[in-house]
């Protein structure tokens, strides 16, 4: 789908806006150069720029949002490669995202239907970061809501289902691997506590697991063209709790530029986009949100 398919792959390191250089030599490959634009930074020395990104979403018609794993720490879900991430603190666990580990190991598969049994998704409540954005929706602002994450906080704060791209697949649905039957995952994990240890389909017998992108799944291309869509059509972007470290989704923010799209990236670590974006936010989103997007206004 034209454009789309430009940022499927590795990171550029030219173009946006006609005017960001190719990173310096030595420079650290993969990231881009902080080259002619001027950046506001809103810390915890004090934030008056948050006025200046207020404005910018008062004034534009469509924001595209991306969210990742740091919007939804506040509702006791952990990200995967922060100080106390899932993958961090258990490297057992990113060997249980892997598909390869995943459709040979038994063991893998009985570990992965306990983990999700375990899952704080189903115990989880949208935290004000959630909120904030169904407020956005509800004042008229919000052009789509681009997510990788796969625990359905963003519906359940009340973001219309046709707003929400999940690109990473949900937890709430579970997918047959042989025949592509999906249901319910709470369905299947009544089997699980049933005893059974490693469910099969009840249709062709085949490997059940998440309806979720595993490693070594191929991403659904028809979700990933539209998440790139939503990008270049938006005049404000803003990047919430993500590292923009996976691609082909953190494509999106070096196409919103090249649409001319004003870019915000809130975020509590540093990312490789910093130094294109029009503003870097590093409070915590819980805080900042309700009050961008204008939640009790």
């Amino acid at each position: 789908m034209g454009r789309c398919a430009d940022y499927k792959s590795a990171p550029p390191l030219s173009a946006a806006r006609g005017h960001i250089a190719e990173s310096a030599q030595g420079e650290k490959a993969g990231h881009w150069p902080a080259a002619g634009r001027r950046c506001m930074m809103a810390c915890m020395n004090g934030h008056p720029e948050l006025q200046t990104i207020k404005s910018w979403i008062d004034a534009a018609r469509r924001v595209t949002v991306l969210t990742g794993a740091g919007i939804s720490t506040d509702s006791g879900i952990p990200d995967f490669r922060g100080t106390q991430g899932v993958w961090t603190l258990n490297p057992k666990a990113e060997k249980m995202s892997d598909i390869r580990h995943y459709v040979s190991d038994p063991e893998v598969r009985r570990l992965s239907w306990q983990s999700r049994l375990a899952h704080p998704a189903w115990t989880a409540a949208p935290n004000a970061g959630h909120h904030a954005l169904a407020e956005l929706e509800r004042r008229g602002k919000l052009h789509a809501l681009v997510t990788q994450n796969i625990d359905g906080l963003h519906q359940r704060a009340g973001v219309s289902a046709n707003k929400v791209i999940e690109v990473h697949g949900t937890l709430h649905r579970v997918i047959c691997l042989g025949c592509g039957w999906r249901g319910p995952m709470q369905d299947t994990l009544d089997r699980v506590r049933a005893g059974e240890e490693d469910p099969q389909c009840l249709a062709c017998s085949g490997l059940l697991k998440s309806d979720t992108i595993s490693f070594g799944q191929p991403l659904v291309p028809e979700v990933i063209d539209r998440a790139m869509r939503v990008a270049s059509e938006c005049e404000v972007f803003i990047a919430i709790g993500s590292t923009l470290q996976v691609y082909p989704v953190a494509g999106a923010v070096p196409l919103a530029l090249q649409a001319g799209a004003r870019v915000v990236i809130i975020n509590a670590q540093p990312t490789q986009f910093d130094g294109v974006a029009d503003a870097l936010v590093r409070l915590p989103i819980g805080e900042v949100l309700p009050d961008l997007f204008g939640a009790g206004r």
